[in-house]
């Protein structure tokens, strides 16, 4: 009896070692879009079925159709890289993950005798770098001296933030983290800014663009012709400020006797008598005076 309990796991242990056997690291596989990835993959072929030649192949999602994208031995497409062997290791590798990616994948073993094995592979999940933006006040618009908090997310993470980035600001690296705090925003502080993984730089985010907004500042009065030459009687005055939003409203005043009277509403003005000018301009966030200017126009 103990001889023959032998004889069966043994005869056993042959079997098995004539099977088949696909091992995958992952079922599922997510990846940022953009990102690398390998499909973990090892086999085991039987004794008598010597491999020749592994290939990988893409059934995209809703489609019923599937095609090869990888060989042992040659390149197919350049983005879809085996790095296995035709012995035990049948690994993939995708470079510059695309959303079209996505979706079923397989492996086929072809043998010395014509007879393939193929079997169903991981299934691979595509997703893109998100921005949140999160502020300490409630208001609509990014105002100056308001503080943003940026964070890089993808839910590749499922909810955790424990891959590294990098973010940029109009294309040129700014900070390593998963998040950067903004504080007492100013005007410099306007621009593009995204995130990527910090280990596939091509992993971008779309543009979160931040645009602080401010009141008038730096209103001035440009005098045509220059004070000091002689005009005769025409002058024209360009009042010009920084705002953002842009002025909504130009108002002209004429200073007579200590008394300021409202005399035009557009940019330019064409004042006739000599006296003092100033401009003043808002928008919403506030308004601001130019500097007086004197003019002495000569009477015709």
């Amino acid at each position: 009896m103990i001889k023959y309990y032998y004889r069966v796991n043994l005869s056993l242990l042959g079997v098995l070692c004539n099977m088949w056997k696909v091992k995958h690291q992952q079922r599922l596989i997510c990846a940022v879009k953009g990102s690398s990835v390998i499909f973990l993959c090892s086999f085991h072929n039987p004794a008598n079925q010597t491999v020749r030649r592994v290939l990988w192949g893409h059934a995209k999602p809703a489609t019923l159709t599937a095609h090869l994208i990888s060989s042992s031995l040659r390149t197919l497409f350049t983005r879809f890289q085996y790095i296995g062997n035709t012995y035990h290791n049948c690994s993939l590798k995708i470079h510059q993950v695309e959303r079209r990616d996505a979706g079923r994948y397989f492996v086929r073993f072809n043998t010395m005798s014509n007879r393939p094995h193929e079997e169903n592979a991981p299934v691979l999940k595509v997703v893109d770098l998100t921005i949140s933006m999160s502020k300490h006040s409630v208001k609509e618009a990014i105002r100056e001296g308001d503080s943003v908090n940026l964070t890089c997310m993808n839910s590749c993470d499922g909810g955790k933030i424990s891959s590294a980035y990098t973010w940029f600001k109009n294309g040129e690296p700014l900070h390593e983290g998963a998040a950067i705090y903004l504080r007492n925003l100013s005007p410099t502080s306007s621009g593009n800014y995204t995130c990527s993984l910090k280990t596939h730089l091509g992993s971008t985010s779309r543009v979160l663009r931040i645009d602080v907004e401010y009141g008038p500042r730096n209103t001035t009065v440009l005098v045509q012709p220059p004070l000091g030459a002689d005009p005769g009687s025409d002058f024209t005055l360009i009042c010009s400020s920084h705002a953002n939003p842009p002025v909504e409203n130009y108002t002209w005043f004429r200073i007579a006797a200590g008394d300021s009277v409202n005399v035009g509403h557009q940019p330019v003005f064409h004042p006739r008598d000599s006296d003092q000018y100033l401009c003043s301009v808002t928008n919403k966030h506030g308004s601001q005076n130019s500097s007086v200017v004197t003019l002495n126009i000569k009477s015709k």
